[in-house]
């Protein structure tokens, strides 16, 4: 039997396109123990075949057995320890990511409040939370310090990444984004005529003889308003495909709850298709909360501000305010049902809102599928998702997803079923495996960490040739910290080609392959998965230690 050891392969088949599912019945509850048969997807109202299919659900981690001291110690080695963890491992990871680029003032106060509650009271041991901004300003990593927590939330201030204001008050013509969209990418007619009287009325005292000059303004007004909005819309995006990353490398259940008034996304669809893509791949769930509660709409964007622009052209403006009000809710709506997350909206009490989407669904289902003469040019599917035996439930899924712009190759799919399995906390039983870890102290600031992984071979495929039973097993242990941060990972190759009587010896004692770690003192969560090559049959247990 040969050993190889390399590092653990993280990657993805970018070109399956991931479809996060949540099903609800009449009470709103989710629904369990629905199959891969039990769906369906529409691509362009052409019916796909779904060639991925698995069930996410709430995990616990497992407790490791006791390890046979004796049989593995190594000679001459100092004396080995094992012991149950002294520390409740995470099973929750929560990111609270505050939009302080877009939210006012006002609405950044009362989600201060709640989230301030939220952490005092409904934290749970198991739990860990990141305070994170789109700013980037005044973060803190995921933790269990509710006091750290608290101290960083009320730290919260509006944060501009941007010259100029999003409502326009104060400018000259004032304008919104909604508004500028239309005159800078839509080349609207109307837009432009409501903005130009804005403008000879701000500016020129509504001397028509200026109207040309007016015109310049109102279109030199809009540009400026697309490129802040623009870039404001990329900041935020930027940093959620940080966060959705830093997360994909998380055990267990992981949620970013969005906190936000919404945004405008104007030729950025893609972008957001591209998050939903990779949120879904990573089982990261994205709730959100409406910052701005129920709202309502003034006649007025600001009661501090006077009326500037041309009377006549008044309802015009206010309309377009409205209808951006309004678009700004679609982004949050997308995101959470693109990823199977909640969105808390038109509701002022913030309270349940953060207790809302802090959590995930018990049970979801990622669908996937290979869409057939895909060409790469980046245009948009609609989706569709329904169920074919129980029709009276709800099906919330996204409702579309971008082409990608250019081809590439898919991943192996054992490097794809590992990578899964590592970040999960599921226990899957796929074939006979124990988990075990020791430590020695090195001295007081190092350690050394064994994961001995036991497997019963019997219950592996074997291929008959040249008079050898031939198999591989692909053995990844992976270390976690405290919180749950990946800390590193190696990946074993235990290549077998075994005479008749060694198998049989073997289908009575077992194999045992060992990974060792160069630590620091402190707690640990262990990962272990194990995939047999020819049936692609996959375990995985979990353990805890604790090296004082």
């Amino acid at each position: 039997m040969n050993t190889h050891e390399t590092t653990v392969p993280f990657s993805v088949r970018v070109n399956l396109v991931p479809v996060r599912v949540v099903v609800r019945d009449a009470h709103g509850k989710p629904v369990a123990n629905l199959k891969r048969e039990d769906f369906e997807i529409f691509d362009n109202r052409r019916p796909q075949v779904i060639s991925h299919f698995s069930v996410e659900t709430e995990t616990t981690l497992a407790k490791p057995p006791a390890a046979p001291l004796d049989s593995f110690a190594e000679k001459d080695a100092p004396p080995v320890h094992e012991k149950d963890a002294a520390f409740a491992a995470p099973r929750r990871f929560v990111a609270l990511l505050f939009d302080d680029v877009h939210i006012e003032q006002g609405d950044m106060l009362r989600s201060k409040a709640a989230a301030g509650r939220f952490i005092e009271s409904s934290l749970q041991p198991t739990d860990r939370v990141a305070l994170l901004t789109i700013s980037g300003q005044g973060q803190v990593d995921f933790t269990d310090d509710r006091v750290r927590l608290k101290e960083a939330i009320s730290l919260l201030v509006p944060r501009a990444v941007t010259a100029g204001n999003s409502a326009g008050v104060g400018e000259c013509p004032a304008m919104t984004y909604y508004e500028a969209d239309l005159i800078q990418n839509q080349n609207d007619a109307i837009a432009i005529n409501v903005a130009t009287k804005d403008a000879l009325a701000c500016a020129f005292n509504s001397d028509t003889r200026f109207t040309n000059e007016a015109a310049t303004l109102a279109l030199s007004t809009a540009l400026q308003k697309v490129s802040t909005g623009d870039a404001q819309t990329e900041y935020a995006f930027r940093c959620l495909r940080e966060i959705v990353r830093r997360m994909s490398f998380l055990p267990g259940q992981r949620a970013i709850a969005l906190v936000s008034p919404g945004f405008l996304m104007p030729r950025q669809e893609y972008d957001l298709s591209e998050i939903i893509n990779r949120a879904a791949r990573a089982n990261v769930f994205i709730n959100t909360l409406d910052a701005r509660g129920l709202y309502t709409v003034d006649a007025a964007p600001d009661i501090s501000a006077p009326a500037t622009g041309d009377v006549t052209v008044a309802g015009f403006v206010t309309g377009y305010r409205v209808e951006g009000l309004a678009r700004q809710t679609d982004m949050l709506v997308s995101l959470a049902d693109g990823t199977g997350g909640y969105s808390f909206r038109s509701n002022n009490d913030l309270d349940a809102g953060f207790r809302a989407i802090a959590s995930v669904p018990e049970v979801s289902y990622l669908l996937g599928f290979t869409p057939q003469d895909l060409k790469f040019d980046g245009q948009f599917h609609s989706l569709k998702v329904s169920l074919l035996t129980k029709v009276h439930y709800t099906v919330l899924a996204r409702k579309g997803y971008y082409a990608p712009k250019k081809g590439s190759e898919g991943s192996d799919s054992a490097k794809q079923d590992i990578e899964e399995a590592v970040f999960s906390q599921e226990v899957q039983h796929g074939l006979p495996i124990e988990l075990h870890t020791q430590y020695y102290k090195v001295d007081s600031a190092d350690a050394k960490l064994a994961v001995l992984t036991h497997l019963d071979v019997g219950r592996m495929q074997f291929q008959k040739a040249d008079g050898r039973n031939k198999g591989e097993l692909i053995i990844v242990a992976a270390l976690f910290d405290r919180n749950g941060n990946y800390i590193t990972g190696n990946q074993k190759i235990l290549d077998m080609r075994l005479r008749d009587e060694t198998l049989q010896r073997l289908n009575h004692t077992g194999v045992t392959v060992k990974s060792s770690f160069d630590v620091k003192p402190g707690a640990y969560v262990v990962r272990l998965v194990v995939r047999d090559s020819n049936s692609a049959s996959l375990s995985s247990a979990n353990g805890v230690v604790d090296i004082p």
